[in-house]
Protein backbone atom coordinates (compact mmCIF):
# COMPACT_ATOMS: atom_id res chain seq x y z
CA UNK A 1 0.00 0.00 0.00
CA UNK A 2 1.46 3.43 -1.09
CA UNK A 3 1.72 6.10 1.42
CA UNK A 4 -1.20 8.38 -0.36
CA UNK A 5 -3.51 4.76 0.39
CA UNK A 6 -2.36 4.33 3.93
CA UNK A 7 -5.33 4.26 6.25
CA UNK A 8 -6.85 8.45 7.26
CA UNK A 9 -8.92 9.72 10.10
CA UNK A 10 -10.59 12.42 7.84
CA UNK A 11 -12.16 15.15 9.62
CA UNK A 12 -13.82 18.73 9.23
CA UNK A 13 -11.55 21.64 10.07
CA UNK A 14 -13.06 23.04 13.43
CA UNK A 15 -12.93 19.70 14.68
CA UNK A 16 -9.11 19.00 14.16
CA UNK A 17 -8.01 19.42 17.57
CA UNK A 18 -9.94 15.99 18.65
CA UNK A 19 -9.55 14.60 15.82
CA UNK A 20 -5.34 14.48 15.76
CA UNK A 21 -5.85 13.20 19.53
CA UNK A 22 -7.77 10.00 17.95
CA UNK A 23 -5.12 9.63 14.91
CA UNK A 24 -2.30 9.79 17.51
CA UNK A 25 -4.03 7.61 19.68
CA UNK A 26 -4.96 5.22 17.20
CA UNK A 27 -2.00 5.17 14.97
CA UNK A 28 -3.74 6.65 12.15
CA UNK A 29 -2.63 9.25 9.89
CA UNK A 30 -4.75 12.56 9.70
CA UNK A 31 -6.13 14.58 6.99
CA UNK A 32 -9.07 17.55 6.74
CA UNK A 33 -11.97 17.53 4.60
CA UNK A 34 -12.48 21.13 2.88
CA UNK A 35 -15.86 22.77 3.00
CA UNK A 36 -17.37 26.10 1.87
CA UNK A 37 -20.71 27.73 1.87
CA UNK A 38 -22.23 29.50 -1.40
CA UNK A 39 -24.25 32.62 -0.45
CA UNK A 40 -27.41 30.40 -0.47
CA UNK A 41 -25.76 28.32 2.53
CA UNK A 42 -25.01 24.83 0.28
CA UNK A 43 -21.97 23.17 1.40
CA UNK A 44 -19.11 22.59 -1.40
CA UNK A 45 -17.20 19.29 0.02
CA UNK A 46 -13.85 18.36 -0.96
CA UNK A 47 -12.29 14.95 0.11
CA UNK A 48 -8.44 14.62 0.51
CA UNK A 49 -8.27 12.09 -2.53
CA UNK A 50 -6.99 9.40 -3.29
CA UNK A 51 -8.52 7.50 -0.02
CA UNK A 52 -7.42 3.85 1.15
CA UNK A 53 -10.66 1.52 0.79
CA UNK A 54 -11.22 0.96 5.00
CA UNK A 55 -11.09 4.62 6.42
CA UNK A 56 -12.49 6.52 9.70
CA UNK A 57 -14.72 9.79 9.77
CA UNK A 58 -14.36 11.56 12.76
CA UNK A 59 -17.59 13.77 13.59
CA UNK A 60 -18.92 14.89 16.34
CA UNK A 61 -22.37 15.82 15.78
CA UNK A 62 -23.26 19.41 17.59
CA UNK A 63 -24.83 21.72 15.70
CA UNK A 64 -26.39 18.59 14.19
CA UNK A 65 -28.68 20.02 11.40
CA UNK A 66 -25.67 21.31 9.47
CA UNK A 67 -23.40 18.49 10.91
CA UNK A 68 -25.77 15.72 9.36
CA UNK A 69 -25.31 17.30 5.52
CA UNK A 70 -21.70 17.23 5.57
CA UNK A 71 -21.87 13.94 6.84
CA UNK A 72 -24.41 12.66 4.46
CA UNK A 73 -21.92 14.31 1.58
CA UNK A 74 -18.65 13.44 2.83
CA UNK A 75 -19.72 9.43 3.60
CA UNK A 76 -21.25 9.05 -0.91
CA UNK A 77 -18.05 11.15 -2.12
CA UNK A 78 -16.29 8.60 0.11
CA UNK A 79 -17.95 5.59 -1.43
CA UNK A 80 -17.85 7.06 -5.22
CA UNK A 81 -13.73 7.55 -4.30
CA UNK A 82 -13.29 4.01 -3.82
CA UNK A 83 -13.66 3.25 0.65
CA UNK A 84 -15.15 -0.04 0.50
CA UNK A 85 -15.46 -0.14 4.66
CA UNK A 86 -16.62 3.47 6.29
CA UNK A 87 -16.57 4.00 9.93
CA UNK A 88 -18.01 7.48 11.80
CA UNK A 89 -16.30 8.32 14.93
CA UNK A 90 -18.93 10.70 16.61
CA UNK A 91 -18.55 11.33 20.29
CA UNK A 92 -21.81 12.94 20.76
CA UNK A 93 -24.26 11.31 18.57
CA UNK A 94 -27.42 13.68 17.76
CA UNK A 95 -30.97 12.82 17.88
CA UNK A 96 -30.88 10.14 20.24
CA UNK A 97 -33.44 11.84 22.95
CA UNK A 98 -36.93 11.63 21.34
CA UNK A 99 -37.03 7.66 21.15
CA UNK A 100 -41.14 7.88 20.79
CA UNK A 101 -43.76 10.11 19.85
CA UNK A 102 -45.14 11.71 22.74
CA UNK A 103 -48.15 13.09 20.56
CA UNK A 104 -49.89 12.45 17.72
CA UNK A 105 -47.75 13.08 14.58
CA UNK A 106 -43.82 13.81 15.86
CA UNK A 107 -41.24 12.22 14.43
CA UNK A 108 -39.28 10.16 16.15
CA UNK A 109 -36.13 11.02 15.56
CA UNK A 110 -34.00 8.49 16.88
CA UNK A 111 -35.00 5.98 15.30
CA UNK A 112 -35.01 8.02 11.86
CA UNK A 113 -31.53 9.43 11.99
CA UNK A 114 -30.02 6.26 13.56
CA UNK A 115 -31.85 4.75 10.73
CA UNK A 116 -29.89 7.35 8.50
CA UNK A 117 -26.83 7.01 9.63
CA UNK A 118 -26.55 3.18 9.70
CA UNK A 119 -27.29 3.37 6.10
CA UNK A 120 -24.18 5.56 5.32
CA UNK A 121 -21.96 3.95 7.20
CA UNK A 122 -20.40 0.17 7.97
CA UNK A 123 -19.68 1.23 11.37
CA UNK A 124 -20.68 3.67 13.90
CA UNK A 125 -19.00 4.97 16.76
CA UNK A 126 -20.20 6.40 20.06
CA UNK A 127 -19.72 7.44 23.65
CA UNK A 128 -22.63 7.25 26.05
CA UNK A 129 -25.63 7.97 23.68
CA UNK A 130 -29.04 8.74 25.53
CA UNK A 131 -30.53 5.71 24.83
CA UNK A 132 -34.03 5.60 27.84
CA UNK A 133 -36.38 3.47 26.57
CA UNK A 134 -33.89 0.85 24.26
CA UNK A 135 -31.25 -1.17 26.17
CA UNK A 136 -28.36 -0.95 23.05
CA UNK A 137 -27.35 1.21 20.58
CA UNK A 138 -28.17 -0.86 17.32
CA UNK A 139 -31.70 -0.81 17.95
CA UNK A 140 -31.06 2.96 17.23
CA UNK A 141 -28.66 2.53 14.76
CA UNK A 142 -30.13 0.37 12.56
CA UNK A 143 -29.16 -0.96 8.66
CA UNK A 144 -26.78 -3.56 9.13
CA UNK A 145 -24.31 -1.27 10.54
CA UNK A 146 -21.37 -2.15 13.21
CA UNK A 147 -23.34 0.14 16.05
CA UNK A 148 -20.57 0.70 19.26
CA UNK A 149 -21.36 2.57 22.62
CA UNK A 150 -18.36 3.60 24.83
CA UNK A 151 -18.69 4.84 28.04
CA UNK A 152 -16.56 7.60 29.62
CA UNK A 153 -17.61 6.50 33.59
CA UNK A 154 -13.71 4.76 33.93
CA UNK A 155 -12.22 8.22 32.80
CA UNK A 156 -14.72 10.39 34.84
CA UNK A 157 -14.78 8.15 38.15
CA UNK A 158 -11.08 8.10 37.88
CA UNK A 159 -11.12 11.98 37.25
CA UNK A 160 -13.43 12.76 40.45
CA UNK A 161 -11.85 10.38 42.39
CA UNK A 162 -8.84 12.36 42.49
CA UNK A 163 -10.37 16.30 41.94
CA UNK A 164 -12.90 15.80 44.43
CA UNK A 165 -12.65 12.16 46.76
CA UNK A 166 -14.94 12.89 49.42
CA UNK A 167 -17.95 13.57 47.22
CA UNK A 168 -21.36 12.16 47.10
CA UNK A 169 -22.53 11.90 43.44
CA UNK A 170 -25.91 12.67 42.05
CA UNK A 171 -28.51 12.09 39.32
CA UNK A 172 -30.63 14.30 38.83
CA UNK A 173 -33.27 12.53 37.42
CA UNK A 174 -34.35 8.61 36.47
CA UNK A 175 -32.71 9.05 33.13
CA UNK A 176 -29.27 9.66 34.92
CA UNK A 177 -29.43 6.44 37.27
CA UNK A 178 -27.40 4.71 34.52
CA UNK A 179 -24.84 6.93 34.54
CA UNK A 180 -24.46 8.02 37.97
CA UNK A 181 -24.31 4.33 38.76
CA UNK A 182 -21.54 3.60 36.49
CA UNK A 183 -19.08 6.63 37.62
CA UNK A 184 -19.67 5.83 41.55
CA UNK A 185 -18.71 2.54 40.86
CA UNK A 186 -15.47 3.83 39.47
CA UNK A 187 -15.02 6.73 41.85
CA UNK A 188 -16.15 4.17 44.58
CA UNK A 189 -18.07 6.62 45.94
CA UNK A 190 -22.12 6.84 47.17
CA UNK A 191 -24.48 8.22 45.22
CA UNK A 192 -28.28 9.42 44.80
CA UNK A 193 -30.93 9.83 41.98
CA UNK A 194 -33.63 12.38 42.28
CA UNK A 195 -36.95 12.70 40.34
CA UNK A 196 -37.67 15.32 37.36
CA UNK A 197 -41.18 16.52 36.28
CA UNK A 198 -40.77 18.10 32.92
CA UNK A 199 -43.37 21.61 32.16
CA UNK A 200 -41.52 22.19 28.49
CA UNK A 201 -37.99 22.05 27.16
CA UNK A 202 -36.63 24.70 29.55
CA UNK A 203 -39.02 24.06 32.48
CA UNK A 204 -38.48 20.96 35.21
CA UNK A 205 -38.45 20.22 38.77
CA UNK A 206 -36.52 18.33 40.56
CA UNK A 207 -37.60 16.29 43.81
CA UNK A 208 -35.16 14.96 46.28
CA UNK A 209 -37.58 11.36 47.13
CA UNK A 210 -37.36 10.46 50.73
CA UNK A 211 -34.51 13.13 51.12
CA UNK A 212 -31.18 14.43 50.03
CA UNK A 213 -28.70 12.20 51.82
CA UNK A 214 -26.21 15.45 50.86
CA UNK A 215 -26.11 17.08 54.17
CA UNK A 216 -22.36 18.27 55.44
CA UNK A 217 -20.88 16.92 51.93
CA UNK A 218 -19.42 18.46 48.48
CA UNK A 219 -22.05 17.36 45.84
CA UNK A 220 -21.20 16.59 41.95
CA UNK A 221 -24.18 15.97 39.97
CA UNK A 222 -23.68 13.53 37.20
CA UNK A 223 -25.71 13.29 33.89
CA UNK A 224 -24.50 12.29 30.32
CA UNK A 225 -25.79 16.43 28.44
CA UNK A 226 -25.92 19.08 29.53
CA UNK A 227 -27.79 21.42 26.88
CA UNK A 228 -29.92 24.07 28.87
CA UNK A 229 -28.75 23.00 32.01
CA UNK A 230 -32.09 23.87 33.89
CA UNK A 231 -31.95 20.32 35.64
CA UNK A 232 -28.80 20.42 36.50
CA UNK A 233 -29.67 24.03 38.19
CA UNK A 234 -32.68 22.69 39.77
CA UNK A 235 -30.80 19.87 41.22
CA UNK A 236 -28.19 22.20 42.91
CA UNK A 237 -30.17 24.15 44.21
CA UNK A 238 -32.41 20.79 46.03
CA UNK A 239 -28.54 20.05 47.25
CA UNK A 240 -27.67 23.63 48.71
CA UNK A 241 -30.98 23.36 50.26
CA UNK A 242 -30.60 20.17 52.38
CA UNK A 243 -27.08 21.16 53.58
CA UNK A 244 -24.31 20.04 50.79
CA UNK A 245 -21.13 22.47 51.58
CA UNK A 246 -20.86 22.58 47.50
CA UNK A 247 -21.93 21.51 44.20
CA UNK A 248 -20.22 20.79 41.10
CA UNK A 249 -21.06 18.57 38.05
CA UNK A 250 -19.96 16.72 35.62
CA UNK A 251 -21.41 15.77 32.33
CA UNK A 252 -20.26 13.90 29.00
CA UNK A 253 -21.75 16.31 26.72
CA UNK A 254 -21.60 19.98 27.38
CA UNK A 255 -23.68 22.08 25.07
CA UNK A 256 -24.68 24.78 27.30
CA UNK A 257 -24.14 28.26 25.83
CA UNK A 258 -22.59 31.12 27.98
CA UNK A 259 -26.27 32.30 29.14
CA UNK A 260 -26.90 28.51 30.40
CA UNK A 261 -23.48 28.65 32.06
CA UNK A 262 -24.27 31.62 33.95
CA UNK A 263 -27.77 29.91 35.18
CA UNK A 264 -25.99 27.56 36.36
CA UNK A 265 -23.66 29.50 38.75
CA UNK A 266 -26.51 31.65 39.36
CA UNK A 267 -28.12 28.11 40.87
CA UNK A 268 -25.07 27.77 42.90
CA UNK A 269 -22.52 24.94 40.54
CA UNK A 270 -19.23 25.71 41.16
CA UNK A 271 -17.30 23.84 38.94
CA UNK A 272 -18.92 22.41 35.13
CA UNK A 273 -16.82 19.51 33.80
CA UNK A 274 -17.30 17.78 30.95
CA UNK A 275 -15.51 15.15 28.81
CA UNK A 276 -14.23 16.52 25.09
CA UNK A 277 -16.78 14.62 23.05
CA UNK A 278 -17.69 18.16 22.03
CA UNK A 279 -15.51 21.63 22.70
CA UNK A 280 -16.68 23.28 25.14
CA UNK A 281 -14.78 25.31 28.09
CA UNK A 282 -15.47 22.83 30.62
CA UNK A 283 -13.60 20.17 29.07
CA UNK A 284 -11.65 18.08 31.39
CA UNK A 285 -11.40 14.02 30.35
CA UNK A 286 -10.25 13.41 27.10
CA UNK A 287 -11.92 10.85 25.02
CA UNK A 288 -8.93 9.87 22.91
CA UNK A 289 -7.77 6.86 24.55
CA UNK A 290 -11.54 5.56 24.64
CA UNK A 291 -12.26 5.83 21.65
CA UNK A 292 -9.03 4.70 20.25
CA UNK A 293 -9.65 1.54 22.14
CA UNK A 294 -12.44 1.22 20.41
CA UNK A 295 -11.62 1.12 17.07
CA UNK A 296 -8.73 -1.42 17.64
CA UNK A 297 -10.95 -3.92 19.64
CA UNK A 298 -12.91 -3.99 16.54
CA UNK A 299 -10.78 -4.25 14.20
CA UNK A 300 -11.29 -0.67 13.16
CA UNK A 301 -7.93 1.15 12.98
Amino acid sequence: MTEALRPVLLHFADQEAPARRLADAAGLSCAPIETRRFPDGETLLRLPVPLASRSVLFCSLGAPDARLVEVLLASRAAREHGVAHLTLVAPYLCYMRQDMAFRPGEAVSQRIIGGFLGGLFDAVITVDPHLHRIDRLDEAVTGGALAVSLTAAAAIGAFLAGSVPDAILVGPDEESAQWVAAVAAHARRPFAVFTKTRHGDREVDVVAEGGAPVAGAPVVLIDDIASSGRTLAQAARVCLAAGATRVDAFVTHALCAEADLQALRAAGVGRLWSTDALAHPSNAVPLAPLLAAGLRAHGLA
